[in-house]
């Protein structure tokens, strides 16, 4: 069964849990993600997600998630994971553009969001939901 469910938990608490400094870039993080997704923030277990994607793979297996979002690393620590589902090599362009970041596969990690260009994040968010959604 996955941990990757909606709660109720509280999206403020989860901001507010985090360093000072973590914690602005949380809300910031959220306040984009609310713009280009349109949907409010949920917590998933220890992300924060914007919307509903409803997966099949091939194998017959299934499940959900949110289309976008992020985790901070416990206490502030580590990068800031932001979950954007998005093909490195589809968005090799943005990515390059980005600023300091290193990515894996639907991953981009950050130490903090004044490191890389907040309209170029906004550009990977909306390829992302634009691949999610077709």
């Amino acid at each position: 069964m996955s941990k990757t469910v909606p709660t109720d938990a509280d999206v403020e608490a989860y901001c507010t849990a985090q360093p000072e400094a973590r914690a602005a870039d949380c809300r910031a993080l959220i306040a984009l993600m609310q713009q280009v997704s349109g949907h409010p923030p949920k917590m998933w277990g220890r992300m924060v997600g914007f919307g509903h994607h409803h997966y099949v793979y091939d194998s017959g297996r299934e499940g959900d998630t949110f289309e976008i979002g992020f985790a901070s690393g416990a206490g502030g620590k580590g990068d800031i994971s932001l979950y954007l589902n998005c093909d490195a090599s589809v968005n090799a362009g943005l990515l390059v553009q980005l600023g300091k970041h290193r990515h894996g596969k639907g991953c981009v990690y950050i130490k903090r969001l004044a490191d890389v260009d907040k309209s170029v994040l906004a550009q990977l968010c909306e390829a992302a939901l634009g691949a999610l959604r077709r």
